[in-house]
């Protein structure tokens, strides 16, 4: 079966060629109608560059500085005269998200990318208060940018797996737990946000985790000493080592111990005083079922929360708890531990598809605290599958790559909605584009809480009243 062509591209502007732009790139010349000669990716040299010598693509090779940012993009992204300008997408790595926004908008151009990306000096700076390291703080930035220049060309925000499509699993669970619990929901979901909002609260959900666990082992063991990981290595540890964060729901009667806020009442979000890396939730995945997961800050944990809040004029009445539950690969467990020990990194790695023996990446949402139980909808792919679907894929990677397929499509059919949310999309329509990636895509119920089958041997300090408070969900 043929694959689809979603529309022209005058060009591509690519920034970063890492693991996720290497598989990317091959999405983009699948299903646009564009010429590989005018493509540049843009970044430092890359072993991934030979994969690429042969298509015809332009290879311009910088590091993006915040001094030579403009005088770099800018020729990239001009149109030629009487054209139009070509679609940025910013996968990359300490490249400031919001200032190429704003060069994309003063060009025309439409822009995605997967992070709020700071330049460097941001994720690991001791000197910065915890507050200034969060996720809440780089989103705030997008949002105050976005309300003073609320037009222009779509730039899509945060849009790979996580953050991204399940923002839009999301909607889709949420209406299949409406089936499931008999609450009236509009065919096809709800029209606003404000319905969206109500339909969540209609139907008991205090929550959602972003439940993923990766199973995939690689053909060899790690050596001590190095970082391996199945996506980007360089965005794992940036992420791992800001402060465990995650929306905050209405519901909640306990606050951790440390618990930072943001001076505003009407913040989606509070930040924990550890690193998300060494951070562990309880959670659950259709295929191990109970495990624990990383706390891992993420921009969807303060979007979904922020999105599906109910208001009445300023005050917030109801809003679902909403955070990351990361179990990773074996490898970078193994990974964290030796760096959070103390030891020495002395090599990053990031697995293809040929270093990898088998398994899964299972990343779905967990929509929990309705009378029907807890319910997970989301993708449950393997690395044969993605190594059949599409080439220099993972399985952790097709679904990024995928969601920023989804995200351009999106863009290009609405081509001037300013800066955008992945909660903001149309989620059936992104969804449409990228489940051909995604391998099976399942919901599972389960009747399983924080508080099942907990050891009598370390008794825990629980709310027994309400199984998914948080202080249930946590770790201690």
């Amino acid at each position: 079966m043929p694959s689809p062509t979603y529309g022209r591209l005058p060009g591509v502007v690519l920034i970063g060629l890492g693991s996720i732009g290497r598989g990317t790139l091959p999405l983009i010349l699948r299903h646009f109608d564009v010429d590989p000669a005018t493509v540049v990716v843009v970044g430092p040299e890359s072993a991934n560059d030979a994969l690429f010598a042969d298509a015809g693509i332009v290879r311009h090779h910088a590091t993006l500085t915040p001094d030579n940012v403009r005088d770099v993009l800018t020729p990239l992204l001009r149109a030629a005269a009487g054209g139009e300008p070509p679609f940025c997408v910013n996968l990359s790595v300490d490249v400031d998200s919001v200032e190429v926004i704003g060069l994309c908008r003063e060009v025309g151009a439409p822009y995605v990318d997967t992070v709020v990306e700071p330049w460097p000096g941001v994720y690991d700076n001791p000197a910065l208060p915890l507050a200034q390291r969060t996720n809440l703080a780089l989103r705030r930035r997008l949002l105050d940018d976005r309300a003073a220049h609320p037009t222009g060309p779509t730039a899509v925000s945060s849009c790979g797996a996580n953050p991204g499509m399940v923002s839009w699993l999301t909607k889709q669970a949420l209406l299949d737990l409406a089936a499931i619990t008999g609450v009236d929901a509009p065919v096809g979901g709800p029209a606003d946000r404000a319905g969206w909002a109500a339909l969540m609260q209609a139907c008991g959900v205090k929550g959602v985790h972003i439940a993923e666990r990766d199973t995939q082992r690689p053909v060899r063991p790690k050596p001590v000493g190095a970082f391996w990981n199945t996506w980007s290595v360089d965005g794992f540890i940036s992420e791992g080592l800001q402060p465990a964060e995650l929306g905050w729901g209405t519901h909640e009667r306990w606050l951790p111990p440390g618990a930072g806020g943001h001076g505003d009442p009407a913040a989606p979000g509070i930040f924990l005083p550890t690193p998300g890396a060494d951070t562990r939730v309880r959670t659950w995945c259709p295929t191990h079922g109970p495990q624990h997961g990383f706390l891992v800050t993420h921009n969807e944990a303060l979007s979904i929360a922020d999105y599906f809040s109910v208001r009445d004029g300023d005050a917030v009445t109801y809003r679902p708890t909403c955070h990351y539950a990361y179990r990773p690969a074996e490898v970078a467990l193994l990974s964290w531990g030796e760096l959070l020990g103390g030891g020495a990194i002395t090599a990053k790695h990031v697995l293809d598809a040929d270093e990898i023996a088998d398994g899964i990446d299972e990343l779905g949402v967990l929509l929990y605290g309705s009378d029907a139980g807890a319910y997970w909808y989301g993708s449950r792919l393997s690395n044969d599958e993605a190594r059949a679907l599409a080439p220099h894929q993972s399985a952790t990677g097709l679904q990024v790559t995928s969601a920023v397929l989804a995200a351009m499509v999106w863009a290009l059919e609405h081509p001037d909605r300013g800066i955008v949310e992945a909660d903001e999309m149309d989620f059936a329509r992104c969804l449409e584009v990228q489940r051909p990636y995604l391998g099976p895509v399942e919901g599972h119920r389960t009747d399983w809480t924080p508080l099942t089958d907990r050891s009598p041997l370390f008794p825990d300090d629980i709310d027994e009243t309400d199984p998914w408070q948080f202080r249930n969900v946590l770790v201690h």
